[in-house]
């Protein structure tokens, strides 16, 4: 790969017979990975998923219906903060009432519907009425400016928005009003706008009136008994591979981009996660912080109301450490989802002896890297001794990787786990070679659950998707012996210090364990001499203090001299997406700006 910034300086390539002739190599790329073989070991970096168990041909309306019909009176979800809950029959009835709305729009299969919001139970219905009707859905980050909001209705040709009243602060209709001022002298349903050219209907949850749009729950009695037949009859008509959902990449260089993935992606992605987790053989109620707009939260958690017929608990709009476990608690919910950055609040939430967790017992970790620590204590003090690591991106559906509950607690504590069902994976060096094993490389992935394209980005989905269907994570990873996969880092993240290739993650791991350190963040700044220098964020614990010296002095004693931060800043928090995750290149830009480094230019 060109970009590749990072140079392997040890078990080089050439020392070994180049994997070309796959007929000689057969013998060793050949082996089907199996979960439970202890005596095959890989030599080279390239691995499967088992391949048992059929992926599901099936639309998300489809499987609806189908769980609707298995057990209509089973509680499908629950929004603790708002108090509504729906059964399986009821989320049916709810979805099939919004889809004949949006027909009776002019909306058409393969239109797209954006959903603008924060977690509610108008998102969850908004995500199968779309599936039902077959229009395509877009998920959209509810903490969107006016820009952001632009930008994304008009690359995907937005015909409706659904958007709530507001999010932290944020009027959703003053963003809107100011994108189409043509609102004041519109009727609802007659949107003409000059910079949303597309986009002819809003739709306002809540039960405030706007002027030019339409109430949520108007729509919901306009479909007549004609446009109900419609989408029931739609129902055989569907295809599994037609796109059914574009999800925006987080944009942290350029324009976010929309991966277009079909319901055979996410059908399958959140039935073999399911698998994975046992859902299909326990009765699970998933508390699920996390938010729906981003795949972790509508795929591994929303879809598993289908794919497994789970019942998902959303404890409030978006992340609160003390209602998450609040309504873990009081909803005896038996898996917990988050990112580590909530496992890590919830950990140090100062009420936390006071809830009682008895009832879980696993739960899904994923979206950035997890401390060993937070993985360990999340096992020891929330009795998820059964919770498994994710690792994978919004192009891949999301999960390529998931250890298993059985797995060791190391093993889960130190790798994403090994490929997930009917997925190939390989981690390719600089020269785009399969690398032996144990060896740093990028990490490429192969299966059902790679995304279809990015909308109407030919040349950006030829740069991830080879011709082969390779997709290239970006990622540095190493796979062992056993075909367990360990993500190094981000290739954009490597710092590379007067030559040494330096991995972000094993200084973050070592400064967490620190008794008093709460979390840390590892980032390259630019350095006239050595290229690269190396700075750590941290925040300290409550009641706690540290300083500067200490610090280095811990890392001295831990670490390689190289591998040592020459800038350690003490922090209240962290820049974060909606999501949870760490906005690293933020951290890089206000570390520059305070250190006066803007100045140097990269080597």
């Amino acid at each position: 790969m060109k970009n590749f910034r990072f140079i392997i300086k040890y078990s080089p390539l050439s020392k070994f017979k180049p994997l070309r002739n796959l007929d000689d190599s057969a013998a060793i790329l050949g082996k089907r990975f199996s979960s439970t073989s202890s005596t095959d070991k890989l030599q080279w970096s390239y691995t499967q998923g088992p391949g048992d168990v059929p992926l599901l041909g099936a639309t998300i309306g489809q499987l609806l219906q189908q769980r609707t019909e298995m057990h209509p009176d089973k509680t499908a979800v629950v929004f603790s903060g708002s108090g509504d809950r729906l059964s399986f029959s009821e989320l049916l009835e709810q979805a099939d009432q919004l889809a004949a709305g949006l027909l009776s729009l002019g909306v058409k299969k393969g239109d797209r519907v954006g959903i603008w919001g924060p977690n509610m139970v108008e998102w969850v219905v908004t995500q199968y009425a779309t599936a039902r009707a077959g229009i395509i859905l877009v998920n959209i980050n509810p903490q969107y400016r006016p820009e952001e909001l632009e930008f994304t209705l008009n690359k995907v040709g937005c015909k409706v928005l659904i958007a709530a009243e507001d999010f932290k602060g944020q009027s959703y209709y003053e963003t809107l009003f100011y994108l189409v001022p043509e609102l004041a002298a519109t009727k609802a349903g007659q949107i003409h706008s000059h910079l949303l050219p597309h986009l002819k209907h809003i739709i306002m949850m809540g039960n405030n009136s706007y002027i030019g749009t339409i109430k949520y729950n108007e729509l919901m009695k306009a479909g007549t008994n004609k446009e109900r037949t419609e989408i029931q009859n739609l129902q055989t008509k569907h295809q599994f591979d037609e796109p059914i959902n574009i999800q925006f990449t987080s944009g942290t260089t350029g324009n976010p981009k929309g991966a277009t993935l079909s319901h055979h992606n996410i059908v399958n992605n959140s039935y073999f996660v399911a698998k994975r987790l046992n859902y299909d053989k326990e009765d699970t109620r998933i508390c699920m912080p996390v938010p729906l707009y981003h795949c972790f939260g509508m795929v591994l958690g929303s879809l598993c109301n289908v794919t497994a017929g789970s019942s998902c608990v959303y404890p409030s709009q978006t992340f609160d450490a003390g209602a998450t476990l609040k309504a873990a608690a009081e909803e005896k919910c038996t898996s917990m989802y988050g990112v580590p950055t909530m496992f890590i609040d919830m950990l140090n939430h100062h009420d936390f002896d006071t809830f009682d967790l008895s009832s879980l017992y696993t739960g899904v970790m994923a979206g950035s890297p997890c401390p060993i620590e937070t993985l360990r204590q999340v096992i020891s003090r929330m009795n998820m001794d059964r919770v498994t690591v994710c690792y994978g991106l919004t192009e891949t559906s999301p999960v390529t990787h998931q250890s298993l509950p059985t797995d060791e607690p190391e093993k889960r504590v130190t790798t994403v786990g090994q490929p997930q069902s009917h997925v190939e994976c390989k981690v390719i060096g600089e020269n785009g070679d399969i690398c032996p094993v144990n060896t740093p490389g990028e990490l490429c992935t192969r299966g059902y659950n790679t995304m279809l394209y990015y909308w109407d980005e030919p040349s950006k989905t030829q740069e991830v998707i080879a011709i082969d269907r390779w997709f290239h994570t970006g990622d540095i990873a190493e796979i062992d012996e056993s075909g367990f996969c360990k993500i190094v880092g981000r290739i954009k993240d490597l710092i590379i210090r007067g030559g040494e290739n330096v991995y972000p993650t094993e200084i973050e791991q070592t400064i967490y364990k620190h008794l008093k350190i709460k979390d840390v963040q590892v980032v390259g700044v630019p350095d006239e001499r050595l290229g690269e220098e190396i700075c750590a964020w941290i925040q300290v614990k409550e009641n706690q203090s540290v300083t500067e010296e200490e610090i280095k002095s811990y890392c001295k004693e831990k670490l390689a001299r190289f591998k040592v931060p020459k800038y350690i800043a003490i922090v209240d928090e962290f820049p974060l997406t909606v999501t949870g995750k760490v906005q690293k290149f933020k951290i890089r830009e206000i570390a520059m700006e305070k250190l006066r480094l803007e100045h140097i230019r990269p080597h």
